[in-house]
């Protein structure tokens, strides 16, 4: 590990050297390419530099130690000598995190589809009321949502509805909410007062940049334009501004109506359907690399139930990682910062006792 940490150090001051030479800001792509790999390195190079210090000062009130004879002296070098050995020992595992293989996708912003599972309309309100949760989280981090389709009933729900939510380190916090979701509460149209149970799906896919090659043949695509239907503001619903794709090998159809400019609603529902071929794409390599799959909290198989919303009790159970938290009015506001941490961490040390 330290063999590779000295190499990191010795690449982040030829970064630094680099970026300081007058040519290197002429050239826009150089220069990108080498402030993001500073920006990544900045972390774990920090962390090192202090690990350095840290062991130096132990050294050093060990040297001391053995000369000093006045007490007092002798206890505040004890002190420090303490407070360096735990600071070295959080260092170790900080660093050890930090050289975890790093997601390419984790920087990416994110698409995300919700879908209405069992329980009919009382389902598809609580799709909706997931995903405002996820706009106010957005907004919390300071993130743009843009909506991309909806399908909406009458009653204030959605059958389903596809959203961008773009963002510094967006798939790195929203990835782990792929998965089924699932609510036990009495609906607001049960006269008996029971309890049901209903689930809706959501899948959280990377935005696919140009970076990414998905090649999708013309022949392969069948796009249909029509008359915007559902809420819509004014000139949505009277011209042929909707777009749907049928992409033939996959089955996947996309819609987009949500801008009154049909160009605009063929790119939107163009970058839904690359997200959703790159995700197949994701989805088989995971498929193939079952091991890799298994240490990942929850960013895989979209069919497991993750998370129970249990009103009646006002809790949140996060099935993967057994943690339930009594704050459901918070959470279902979009103050779900305390689970996404704790999925991060959960991921992070599953990674590393594989490691071992």
């Amino acid at each position: 590990m330290f063999d590779r940490l000295e190499d990191l150090l010795i690449r982040f001051e030829e970064i630094m050297g680099e970026l300081n030479q007058p040519d290197v800001a002429a050239n826009q792509e150089r220069f990108r390419r080498l402030m993001k790999e500073q920006s990544d390195l900045t972390p774990i190079v920090e962390a090192y530099r202090e690990y350095k210090k840290s062991r130096q000062d132990i050294e050093d009130s060990l040297a001391m130690l053995e000369e000093e004879n006045d007490e007092e002296m002798r206890e505040m070098l004890k002190e420090t000598l303490s407070e360096s050995k735990a600071r070295v020992e959080e260092l170790e595992q900080q660093m050890k995190v930090l050289l975890l293989p790093k997601d390419p996708n984790d920087d990416r912003n994110v698409v995300v589809e919700i879908r209405a599972g069992a329980g009919g309309d009382e389902a598809a309100l609580f799709a909706a009321e997931i995903y405002r949760m996820y706009v106010h989280y957005a907004e919390g981090q300071h993130w743009r949502v843009e909506m991309l389709n909806a399908d909406e009933i009458g009653i204030g729900g959605m059958k389903e509805v596809q959203f961008m939510i773009t963002g510094q380190g967006a798939y790195s916090k929203m990835k782990y909410e792929s998965g089924v979701h699932r609510v036990q509460r009495v609906p607001e149209t049960e006269s008996g007062g029971r309890i049901h149970t209903s689930t809706i799906s959501v899948a959280v896919m990377p935005e696919v940049d140009e970076d990414i090659d998905i090649v999708i043949d013309e022949k392969d695509i069948r796009i249909d334009v029509m008359r915007a239907s559902g809420n819509g503001g004014q000139c949505v619903n009277t011209t042929d501004s909707a777009v749907r794709l049928t992409h033939y090998p996959t089955g996947i159809v996309v819609y987009s109506q949500t801008e009154k400019s049909q160009i605009q609603n063929r790119a939107k529902a163009f970058a839904l359907l690359r997200a959703k071929l790159y995700d197949i794409e994701q989805q088989q390599r995971h498929d193939a690399e079952a091991e890799m799959r298994r240490s990942q909290i929850g960013t895989g198989d979209r069919s497991e139930k993750i998370r129970t919303y249990n009103f009646p009790q006002g809790r949140v159970t996060d099935h993967r990682i057994g943690l339930t938290l009594y704050k459901l009015d918070k959470i279902m506001d979009g103050d779900i910062q305390e689970i996404v941490d704790a999925c991060i961490a959960a991921d992070q040390a599953a990674k590393l006792a594989k490691m071992k």
